[in-house]
């Protein structure tokens, strides 16, 4: 007797859909989910917050490495924090996802339990609503997040001013440090992946398999008033000096507010962690912490001194 488990090209489209939409997180704003050609969505505010992005079996993830739950729960939480760094509440995902035929239905279950389990402990209400699913020889998760501004204006990156605190809420390193110790101690003798090993390893690179970044301190921050806020994903330099461009300021770190791996926590990327300024004397909100200032000039300087620009770009940094 046959006792493999079922593959997509086994059960087909129509039937993995039905096997999936019952494990999917249900959005609070949905008029209409899955199931027509597109879900529909209240948008109380009259306005919304869209973003999207992908993950590339290779660049972004390798599936010795990360079970199907984690590639669901990351796929959600690198969205959900780019819709918060805009100040917004994540309300809708949708989410598209190309496999090879013979991947077994249980891989894109574990997929869907990822999802929502991470909108259920992230963003409560935050559902998904539709989606698609394709053939690849390459797996590639692609989802697009929205987001409730809830009647306040979003913070842009370009808000930065002189004089403003910069302040940090979530882990700053953490990701890159497990990244490496998988590339070190999770792979077999000729350097390739080994889903053994990694397995061993969870506890210490859940940050990077499985990130949880502060996604309900985006809303608090703006009602605080933050004046600018991004979502740290290429590293801390990096993304500061988006915020130091758009605003046409120069910001400063403090080496002793940045842990005890002072250029991990620069430029090491994926923490998902949210960076915003705040008007000197904020009440910081959130798990908000100051590591900075901002100061007139340009680029990144770290206790006073010019700091390169480090961190991920996936043109740059990838090698296949």
């Amino acid at each position: 007797m046959d006792a493999r488990e079922p593959t997509l090209a086994d059960l087909g489209e129509g039937a993995v859909l039905e096997r999936i939409f019952p494990r999917l997180p249900i959005s609070n704003l949905a008029l209409l989910g899955p199931g027509d050609d597109a879900a529909i969505l209240k948008a109380e505010d009259g306005r919304f917050v869209v973003t999207t992005d992908l993950m590339v079996c290779g660049p972004d993830f390798r599936t010795q490495w990360s079970t199907p739950f984690d590639l669901g729960w990351k796929a959600a939480a690198s969205n959900l924090a780019d819709v918060a760094a805009m100040g917004a509440v994540p309300t809708a995902l949708v989410v598209a996802v190309a496999v090879p035929p013979d991947t077994a239905v249980s891989v894109l279950e574990g997929l869907a339990d990822g999802l929502d389990a991470a909108c259920r402990s992230l963003a409560p209400g935050c559902g998904v609503v539709g989606g698609d699913l394709s053939a690849s020889d390459t797996f590639t998760i692609a989802v697009t997040a929205f987001g409730d501004l809830e009647g306040r204006a979003p913070v842009l990156r370009s808000g930065a001013r002189v004089g403003q605190a910069v302040a940090v809420s979530g882990v700053l390193g953490e990701a890159a440090r497990a990244l490496r110790l998988l590339f070190s101690e999770a792979v077999d003798e000729a350097g390739e992946p080994d889903r053994e090993k990694a397995s061993g390893l969870r506890d210490r690179t859940r940050a990077q398999l499985a990130p949880k970044p502060p996604i309900q301190d985006g809303a608090l921050a703006a009602i605080a008033g933050a004046t600018a806020m991004l979502d740290l994903s290429d590293g801390l330099a990096k993304d500061a000096a988006r915020v130091a461009k758009a605003s046409g300021v120069a910001i400063n770190f403090h080496g002793s507010a940045l842990g005890e791996d002072v250029r991990l926590a620069l430029a090491g990327g994926e923490d998902h962690s949210l960076l915003a300024t705040f008007n000197e004397g904020t009440i910081l909100p959130g798990g908000f912490r100051k590591v900075g200032e901002v100061i007139a000039g340009s680029g990144i300087f770290l206790d006073g001194e010019p700091y390169s620009e480090d961190g991920w770009d996936p043109y740059r940094d990838w090698s296949g």
